[in-house]
């Protein structure tokens, strides 16, 4: 899932960020609300972890800026400050869930998963394309009805090409939207990465499913496409 994550605590935001990507979540960081606001409006995240004190915009200012604006990706408040009002208020403007620090990583990766099933319901969370099968909770993938083995990596590129079947993308913004970080447009990463999944799927009968667009980029392919 590519999560949006806005905290001025640089320290914990490491730390963070190291225990999110480890579950193979796709985050991008900033230490600023301003920021944090544009990134929100501009792209779009599966959830959004939102301190409510950051410098320049804060945090319930950000969630409600989004919810007038007709946003309705789910929103995790962090704030240090435990009391009834922060919460209630954050609640109020239209949060999904709220935690106070400090917290462990784990409940709040446990938290980014509730909150995704109550606003998207199960079956969302399931992306079908046959015989292709991925489940975005379970980070498993089947093909023909049966497993396939991926890294977390192979699993956020495939499931990348698959919300959006017969989409070109290329291989900047698969580099910016899988990997998260910049690389230079020249390396072969994301080549390397396509030829181990498509061997992988190949073993299970899912032969072309993704396909290579000359000089653009990588697509999945629907099988009577």
């Amino acid at each position: 899932m590519h999560i949006l994550y806005v905290e001025d605590e640089i320290k914990i935001a490491e730390f963070v960020c190291v225990g999110l990507k480890e579950q193979g979540f796709v985050v991008d960081y900033c230490d600023n609300g301003d920021d944090g606001y544009a990134y929100a409006l501009d792209q779009e995240y599966d959830v959004i972890v939102l301190d409510i004190m950051v410098p320049g915009k804060d945090g319930l200012a950000i969630l409600k800026g989004l919810r007038n604006a007709g946003s309705q990706t789910p929103v995790i408040l962090l704030t240090a400050r435990n009391e009834l009002d922060d919460r209630l208020a954050g609640l109020n403007i239209g949060a999904d869930d709220y935690i106070a620090k400090p917290f462990f990583v784990e409940e709040l990766i446990a938290r980014i998963h509730a909150v995704v099933r109550r606003v998207s319901g199960d079956r969302q969370n399931i992306l079908t394309v046959e015989p292709l099968k991925l489940d975005r909770i379970s980070r498993e993938v089947t093909c023909n009805d049966q497993m396939v083995e991926l890294t977390s990596r192979e699993f956020n590129f495939l499931e990348y090409l698959m919300r959006s079947p017969e989409r070109v993308f290329t291989r900047t913004q698969i580099l910016e939207h899988v990997w998260g970080y910049d690389f230079n447009p020249n390396t072969n990463i994301v080549d390397v990465c396509v030829r181990r999944i498509r061997k992988k799927l190949d073993q299970v009968g899912g032969e072309g499913c993704i396909q290579s667009v000359r000089g653009v980029g990588y697509r999945f392919r629907k099988p009577d496409a």
